[in-house]
Formats: structure tokens, C-alpha cells, sequence
């Protein structure tokens, strides 16, 4: 069983548009609003493909309650845990060429007796757990070793714990030897200093990762596909999306289809992109199910390190 942890889950309004002409009265398409948070979307793909998850999500306010309503009526098995802060929402505006606009609002902060709550309700369930995602950024004011803290404390247990965060989140959570962290380019290029230009620049980039603590590194690159470091090798791999309709939860996905998989070796690679590249084809957030994901459109091979980035990060 797969426990995610969501500090910052939020409500997700995604809305279609022809073009985004700032300053312009501009005409929906379509809007949907969808459970939103990156550990939720691990939790609602894992659920889509019938892999055992189990979500822990604090809530707060209408929004809150809109939201546990929402993945309620997925059948998402979750563990609940009510803070006084209003729950955030999103929006994200999607343009017919898959290019995407966020706005996502910052969250409310967590008291400390919130935070202890929390993190007894992750440890209680935690118990069950092969894999515990911490994932997401972090409300204000919440302290940016939390998940260090709970990595440590899991490690005494034999669990294995996941990062996917950004900033002193991740920094921190090195510290801890997270068996994997998923950072995205801008989060990759951000936690080393580096700029990545090409293949090479994030093969090295996460082998410093590594160094710094994480055992496995598993760094998407958006249309580029992923990169995946680990003692055992290194593997990049590829799923070419024709028809994009929302990058939104894309990664999420990624990540639930690694682990899926084993959580490591190029198999789970493959099947993280397949993931990955099918939610990239959907609305909103909405998470992919077998029906959607073809295998066979991936390809994993041995990085070219020279290998240009098609959206390099300086």
C-alpha cells in the first residue's frame, strides 16, 4: 500500500481557452473543478489503475469540505484530519496546444498542534505502507524540515519514503536519505545551483542529489521526458503526446506510475512515463485509467549526454 501525505491540498479549477490575450475579456471553452494537491493526485492515479493508496488530507473550511466531497464520490481512501485554515483553490487556464497558466494561491498556515496531528495520523497509518509520499509544496509558516522529520522517523520503521517537493522542503528532506526524490527541471536546476541545458547537465545534477542524500533520483523533464539516477544505473526515457490538453497533475501521475512499478530499474521508468504521458492527454486533473496509458508508446534507453533540452533552464 502506497499512504500519501498532502500538507497543501487544494480545489483545482481548470478552464479552456482559445488564447490567453492578457487584458481581454476571454470565453471558457469548458471548466472543471477537480481535487487537487500532489500527493491527492498520486492517491486518485493510484486509485484509477486499482493499486492500493491511502491518502491523508488535512481540510479546512467550505473549500475543505468541497474537496473531501470530491474524492468521496472517487472512492478515494483517505484519512481525514480537519485545520482551522480554509482549504486554497487553483486555476489553472489551458490553451489548445497544451501550453498551461497556474495561479495557485498560497494556503493558510498550520498551528503546531495541526502539524503534530498530522504527522501522528501519517505515522498511524504508515504502518500498512510499503511507500509514504510526502509531496507538495508547504503551507506558510510551516517549518521546511517537516519532511526530514518524518523521513527519519519512517526510516526506523523500514518504510520507504518519497519527496516531491521544492526549495528548502527538498533541501532539507535530503538531509534525511529519502529513498527517492522526483524533482521537475525548475526544481532540479534550483536544488543544485546548475543550469541544464542538456542531458548530461541533469544526469550530473542528480547524481548530486544523490550525493547530498536522496538514493534514487527520478527527475521529469516535461515534453523531454524523464531521467531516472540510482546506484543501480542510470536510464532516460521518453513518451511523445500528440495531442496535449493539460499538464496539470502530469507529474503526479509520473510519480504514482513509478511506483507502481517497483519504484525502481527502468521497467518502473517506463510505466511512470506512460503514466505521465497519458494524464498530458486529459482535462483538468483529471488522472488516468489502463484505458489510457499505452505502454508500448514509451521508449527507455542510456542517456545521450549531449542531448539538447527543447526547454533548457538556466
Amino acid at each position: 500500500m502506497i499512504l500519501t501525505l498532502t500538507l497543501n491540498p487544494s480545489l483545482d479549477r481548470t478552464i479552456e481557452i482559445a488564447s490567453l490575450d492578457r487584458g481581454a475579456v476571454i470565453r471558457a471553452a469548458t471548466a472543471r473543478l477537480d481535487p487537487g494537491g500532489k500527493g491527492v493526485n498520486v492517491s486518485r492515479a493510484l486509485l484509477a489503475n486499482a493499486v492500493a493508496s491511502r491518502a491523508v488530507v488535512p481540510y479546512g473550511g467550505d473549500e475543505g469540505r468541497q474537496l473531501i466531497r470530491l474524492l468521496a464520490a472517487e472512492g478515494l481512501d483517505m484519512v481525514t484530519v480537519p485545520v482551522a485554515g480554509p482549504t486554497r483553490s487553483n486555476v489553472t487556464l489551458a490553451e489548445p496546444d497544451g501550453t498551461t497558466t497556474k495561479i495557485n494561491e498560497p494556503g493558510t498556515a498550520l498551528s503546531q498542534e495541526e502539524l503534530d496531528t498530522i504527522a501522528d495520523t501519517v505515522l498511524s497509518a504508515a504502518h500498512e505502507a510499503d511507500w509514504v509520499v510526502a509531496s507538495g509544496s508547504l503551507p506558510p509558516e510551516v517549518p521546511s524540515d517537516v519532511y526530514a522529520r518524518l523521513c527519519r522517523r519512517f526510516a526506523g520503521a523500514g518504510i520507504l519514503m518519497a519527496v516531491d517537493s521544492s526549495g528548502p522542503a527538498l533541501a532539507s528532506a535530503l538531509t534525511a536519505a529519502p529513498a527517492l526524490v522526483k524533482p521537475n527541471l525548475e526544481e532540479l536546476s534550483g536544488a543544485t545551483g546548475m543550469p541544464i541545458r542538456r542531458l548530461g547537465d541533469v544526469a550530473e545534477a542528480a547524481a548530486k542529489l544523490r550525493a547530498a542524500g536522496a538514493r534514487t533520483v527520478l527527475a521529469s523533464l516535461g515534453a523531454d521526458g524523464a531521467v531516472l539516477v540510482e546506484e543501480d544505473g542510470i536510464w532516460y526515457g521518453e513518451a511523445p503526446v500528440t495531442e496535449p490538453r493539460s499538464s496539470v497533475g502530469a507529474g503526479d501521475a509520473m510519480l504514482a506510475g513509478f511506483l507502481a512499478g517497483g519504484g525502481s530499474g527502468p521497467d518502473a521508468l517506463a510505466l511512470a512515463l506512460a503514466w505521465g504521458a497519458a494524464a498530458v492527454c486529459l482535462p483538468g486533473s483529471r488522472m488516468p485509467g489502463p484505458d489510457h496509458i499505452d505502454p508500448g508508446a514509451v521508449t527507455v534507453r542510456a542517456p545521450d549526454p549531449d542531448r539538447p533540452l527543447s526547454s533548457p533552464h538556466p
